[in-house]
């Protein structure tokens, strides 16, 4: 945590270390700005001035809009508690349903239809309907958050910070290592052991600073061709001010909404539940949030964004612990969302993605993946510790799946078209990461609490647990590929028996479920 003391108990706007905060938050969104513009321009072939005037424009509107609801919450909060040590939570664009609306969505419809605009249409429907889920998931998510064991929520969440946050900028830096690591170090030692840098710059400043210089020298002097100084003049060319409008694109979109009901239902559930997880966090790291606020603020963003023309979902994001601990508070939210609705409304996306090198941005997000997952054992007791590690286990079986579905389609072919069977035959299990990846968040939730509630003695509340993931898997909510009925029966027997096992070998023990957490 901040080694920060303030006398004064009052909440402010700002603090020095919101600066450090600032710098990594904004670096996090932006990145991701960075990459579903490309996904957008090179993957979907939308036109620029659909990416440009309307795309980023919503999101300049969507994602500032909800840092100042966030700030609020947070300067309530320091009001009500009189402290001044309170973090706002960390928010921006949803890193997972950036792919699954592209892959999923809009490029299979693009494919189809061979018109980016019918698939950009899709993906702002799509974009409508998971809103709508966050906003029902308000009035239920407390509930199951009050129902679910701390290890089984953090574990789920360290899962998704190992897997998808901090491996792939992992080897991403060690294939530029000269820039990667040395940007590495400088996070390390300015948020990790809180080392003051020489000029008192925060840690991601100095990261993007040194990592655009090397960058740059190394390229110049020829050693390299990572940057591109062409690329610099040619990203200018999408500079000026756009202003985003609402439209009717998005009704056009929900014309044909029963087919994306099959995503958007599991993965609206999936937001309000890693929403409900990053509450947590927080909690555990001493801010208490209202978890209905959070989901109803979340909801509306999507809502929003996808009416001016976004079909990208913004979320409360995975760590508010990593910001709190270099000293972020209030201000470190609103200036990041300022920030981000300048770069979308100039269109400075592009200049950014030509002047700063990638790689010089990778080791934050890495930083925040190495805390979250660290949390999820530092809060947890430690006898619960089996469980923190088995909720990560569906996590990582997803990302080993995408990374087989990946290397299967670069060679030109598939899992379905090279056999279970024969990828067994050389110790790819690709049928068991399949299913125990499906759904891998709510999997990793119920796993988790089933091992909990095992380690405690309560084996008729893992049971509990268990028949609720047989439910989930039977339709498809986990361990499934897809939203439908007997989806997945035999991973759905298996939870039951394993529920029934349970429940024989339980011996004088109490039925009552868990305590509700407190601020639900």
């Amino acid at each position: 945590m901040s080694t920060m003391v303030q006398t004064d108990a009052r909440p402010r706007l700002w603090f020095v270390g919101d600066l450090n905060g600032f710098f990594g938050l904004f670096t996090n969104v932006l990145l991701n700005v960075i990459v579903l513009t490309g996904l957008c321009l090179g993957v979907v072939q939308l036109p620029a001035d659909t990416v440009f005037g309307r795309i980023l424009p919503a999101l300049g509107i969507a994602l500032p809009l909800g840092n100042l609801f966030y700030a609020y919450l947070a300067w309530q909060l320091a009001k009500q508690e009189g402290r001044n040590d309170v973090t706002a939570m960390p928010y921006g664009p949803s890193v997972p349903h950036m792919f699954i609306v592209v892959f999923l969505i809009m490029l299979p419809t693009y494919l189809a239809t061979k018109d980016p605009l019918v698939a950009w249409r899709a993906g702002l429907a799509w974009c409508f309907i998971i809103g709508v889920i966050v906003l029902i998931g308000a009035f239920v998510g407390p509930k199951i958050r009050a129902l679910t064991p701390r290890a089984a929520m953090l574990g789920t969440l360290a899962g998704i910070s190992i897997a998808f946050i901090s491996m792939r900028p992992a080897f991403q830096m060690w294939e530029v290592p000269w820039i990667g690591l040395v940007c590495f170090a400088l996070v390390l030692i300015a948020w990790t052991a809180n080392i003051r840098l020489p000029g008192g710059i925060p840690g991601g400043l100095a990261a993007v600073i040194v990592g655009s210089v090397i960058g740059w020298i190394v390229s110049l002097v020829g050693w390299s061709d990572y940057m591109q100084p062409s690329a610099v003049a040619k990203s200018f060319e999408q500079f000026g001010l756009r202003i985003p409008i609402f439209s009717a694109d998005v009704w056009q979109g929900l014309a044909q909404v029963a087919p994306l009901l099959v995503t958007a239902i599991p993965l609206g559930i999936y937001n309000f539940t890693e929403a409900m997880n990053n509450v947590e966090s927080a909690a555990a790291a001493g801010d208490n949030y209202n978890l209905r606020k959070v989901l109803l603020a979340d909801g509306v963003g999507a809502i929003v964004g996808s009416m001016l023309g976004s079909p990208f979902p913004p979320a409360v994001y995975i760590g508010h612990p990593g910001w709190k601990a270099v000293g972020g508070r209030i201000g470190y939210s609103l200036a990041t969302g300022i920030a981000i609705a300048i770069v979308c409304f100039l269109g400075l996306t592009a200049l950014l993605l030509a002047l700063i090198p990638l790689v010089a941005i990778l080791p934050i997000l890495l930083y925040i993946g190495l805390v979250i997952g660290a949390q999820a054992f530092q809060v947890s007791p430690k006898n619960h510790a089996p469980a923190v590690v088995l909720a990560l286990i569906p996590n990582i079986a997803e990302w080993a799946k995408t990374q087989i579905d990946g290397a299967l389609a670069a060679a030109g072919t598939s899992a379905a078209q090279v056999g279970a069977a024969k990828l067994a035959s050389t110790g790819v299990l690709y049928r068991g990461l399949e299913s125990l990846g499906g759904g891998s968040v709510l999997a990793g939730m119920i796993l988790g609490a089933i091992a909990v509630f095992i380690i405690d003695g309560r084996l008729k509340v893992a049971a509990f647990w268990a028949f609720a993931g047989a439910i989930l898997a039977y339709v498809g909510l986990i361990h499934g590929a897809q939203l439908g009925w007997a989806v997945s029966p035999l991973v759905a027997l298996g939870y039951a028996l394993f529920g029934v096992t349970c429940l024989l070998l339980a011996v004088r023990e109490p039925v009552a479920l868990p305590r509700a957490a407190s601020n639900a």
